[in-house]
């Protein structure tokens, strides 16, 4: 694959990589409200009954209840959530290094990597002690799985690109 191939490939992935980051630190502002719209589509729509089979309607109304109990008397607790936002965000933003230079920069896609694997044992140890389901806890594991597939395409495009420049 020629060398311009090979950094449009790593733009793209970078993109899309880039964009769930974003996409998942502006969902993380307005979490009561969207979780409110959520239990809506649930309720009046054909995905009811799985939502009810599958228990994750009773597990979505359990969070929302705890949410906005906690909003309500303790609204400073959600300055947690709006760091954890801005995190996503700043993290987006080292991406733009490997943009611009995927060799010189390849590091920042290897940082990505270590912080995908590191979701799996969070999200099954931390989720085990905050009382999260085993089934949420594999959805959660699934960001860093699914995460790791961009970063991994972009390291093979950059392992070529140093290649072809020895």
């Amino acid at each position: 694959m020629a060398q311009p191939d090979q950094f449009r490939r790593i733009r793209f992935w970078l993109a899309v990589f880039i964009a769930g980051l974003v996409l998942s630190g502006v969902t993380a502002f307005p979490l009561e409200a969207e979780l409110g719209w959520l239990i809506s589509l649930l309720h009046g729509s054909w995905l009811r009954p799985t939502a009810i089979s599958t228990q994750l309607l009773p597990w979505i109304e359990r969070v929302n209840e705890g949410l906005s109990a906690t909003n309500d008397r303790y609204p400073f607790l959600a300055y947690g959530t709006d760091w954890l936002a801005f995190a996503h965000l700043a993290i987006a933003i080292a991406f733009i290094g490997p943009w611009v230079d995927p060799v010189r920069n390849k590091w920042v896609i290897i940082f990505g990597l270590i912080a995908c694997a590191g979701v799996i044992p969070l999200a099954l140890i931390a989720g085990s002690i905050r009382g999260i389901p085993l089934p949420w806890r594999l959805v959660d594991c699934s960001f860093g799985i699914l995460g790791s597939v961009p970063l991994l395409i972009c390291r093979r495009s950059i392992l070529a690109l140093e290649r072809a420049r020895v």
